[in-house]
């Protein structure tokens, strides 16, 4: 007999706007079930560039999103500044950009409410002085850069504090339908294999790109549109400030400082599906080329990883997915004749909290609960778990953890065997199965040079003797772990990045023989 889960709201989706819900729904008191088919941020939420917008981005293509944007990066910097890096943004402009655009941009954000302040060029470049010199024209911006993956992290843990349960690898399935109304959502553990039902009063599919899948399982459709976006790590913070090329938003035109790298991108090709996406090597040529205008060394300095993510939108019709606008959309499915069946997807990173208001708004207002939103005045608590997210060395040098005995894993990040042991308990205490992904989603292993060369080994070894695994599994987790980062090494393999790479490859294939394990 299958097991059944009984709870008010089951949310499908663990990226930052399914987290968010979550969290929302508990802080207003609803008993919470939130599914994920991989583990938090597998989607969008995980492939962006951790780039919280002013709004200015989109003062002329999508007004409403620029405004939603203002407003939101003002209530985050409040209430969950320890995800942000107040970086502060920068608008610059070249030689040869529309020179029209340039001239209307004041008018734009003042129409939009979105503070700026002209910057001379000579200024500009002396608070960035990567920038080039054919710079024109420079605006200074209140944008900021967020950790995508602690803010789903200590969103998730906030609401488990609070009696949620995170189920992670579990895949929906289908659903049971009964005089319109889901009556069971039927869902399989992806680890073990086994099926189970949860029981909801409310069902919120909030799982971003694949929205649409899921509507169709309660025959549903929704016109969703799969934009993919690729992004460039480079291997050292090149600046301060998020710097944005002063044109209608278009590719290759944002550098996002994210700890101790930067972030380069994105561009926007129309795919057929959001699965088994991958950085092409004409994306990371095009981006480079175009990055370089703005900002000259990104044409010679090193890369260590490229990675796509499929943004959600929800399309109106027309081929050019930048004109689709990055509002959010929510639908309440009673309209096409299921009654206790919500949707909500599109949106930014950036309006993932106004997101989720809503869509908990709407669950009060079906469930005929009086219950307003707090995460515009309860700060997300900091937690144990989410701090190894962060890039950068948070605790000191070698000598400090010599001197504690605890042994460093993965040098490139300082990610020492304490950090694993918490991240593994964390992961235990969500019912969860700790792995070398799930363990990567929750620290920075495997991002630095090596992308996994050496910590990969480490930690499986760290594992096994602490009676954490115990069968052949690593051999395959290790060899899932090693695809899934030469994905994102492949299309940028020159100069040190080949050299780097190729000694991954000897550690690997020629001294482990990993290629020949079945």
């Amino acid at each position: 007999m299958e097991k059944i889960i009984e709870t008010q709201v089951l949310v499908i989706g663990g990226g930052v706007t399914g987290t968010g819900i979550a969290r929302d729904l508990c802080l207003r008191g609803f008993d919470v079930v939130l599914i994920e088919k991989k583990d938090l941020n597998a989607g969008a939420s995980g492939g962006n560039h951790g780039l919280l917008h002013s709004g200015a981005r989109y003062i002329a293509s999508d007004p409403e999103a620029a405004v939603e944007c203002n407003s939101e990066i003002r209530i985050l910097k409040k209430m969950a500044g320890h995800c942000i890096q107040r970086t502060g943004g920068l608008f610059v402009a070249v030689r040869g950009d529309d020179e029209n655009y340039i001239a209307d941009f004041p008018g734009l954000c003042d129409r939009a409410g979105i503070p700026f302040e002209a910057v001379s060029v000579r200024d500009a470049i002396k608070l960035e002085p990567v920038l080039s010199a054919n710079l024109i024209a420079a605006y200074q911006v209140n944008d900021a850069s967020i950790n995508p993956f602690k803010i789903s992290i200590e969103n998730m843990n906030d609401a488990v504090s609070r009696g949620a349960r995170y189920l992670s690898f579990c895949k929906l399935e289908s659903f049971d339908m009964e005089k319109k109304k889901i009556v069971r959502a039927n869902v399989r553990n992806q680890v073990n294999g086994k099926a189970f039902q949860i029981q909801a009063q409310t069902y919120i599919n909030a799982s971003g790109a694949w929205a649409g899948y899921i509507a169709q399982m309660a025959d549903i459709s929704i016109p969703m549109v799969f934009s993919k976006g690729t992004l460039l790590v480079t291997s050292r913070r090149l600046a301060r400030h998020v710097i944005n090329r002063l044109r209608k938003a278009t590719d290759a035109d944002i550098l996002v400082p994210g700890g101790v790298v930067s972030i380069l991108g994105t561009t926007s090709l129309r795919v057929d599906h959001p699965d088994n996406i991958h950085p092409t090597v004409d994306e990371v040529d095009y981006i480079i080329d175009q990055g370089a205008q703005m900002i000259p060394m990104l044409a010679t300095c090193r890369y260590v990883r490229a990675y796509s993510g499929v943004r959600p939108l929800v399309s109106a019709g027309g081929d050019d997915d930048r004109n689709v606008s990055r509002g959010y959309t929510l639908m309440d499915h009673e309209r096409d004749g299921v009654d206790n069946f919500i949707t909500i997807t599109g949106g930014k990173l950036t309006t993932f909290r106004l997101m989720a208001e809503k869509t908990c708004d709407r669950v009060c207002e079906k469930l005929g609960v009086d219950a307003a939103c707090q995460t515009e005045v309860i700060p997300l608590p900091a937690t144990r778990s989410g701090e190894w997210s962060e890039p950068g060395i948070p605790h000191g040098g070698f000598k400090e953890f010599k001197a504690s005995g605890d042994a460093i894993l993965c040098e490139c990040e300082m990610v020492p065997a304490s950090a694993i042991d918490s991240i593994i308990n964390s992961i235990c205490k969500d019912k969860g199965t700790p792995d070398l992904s799930s363990i990567a989603v929750r620290s920075r292993v495997g991002k630095g040079p090596c992308q996994g060369a050496f910590c990969s080994v480490r930690i499986l070894s760290h594992m096994y003797q602490t009676g954490q695994m115990s069968d052949t599994s690593g051999i395959q987790e290790l060899k899932k772990f090693l695809n899934e980062r030469w994905k994102g090494e492949h299309a940028l393999l020159w100069d040190q990045a080949i050299v780097q790479s190729s000694i991954k490859e000897m550690i690997h294939c020629g001294v482990f023989g990993l290629e020949l394990e079945k």
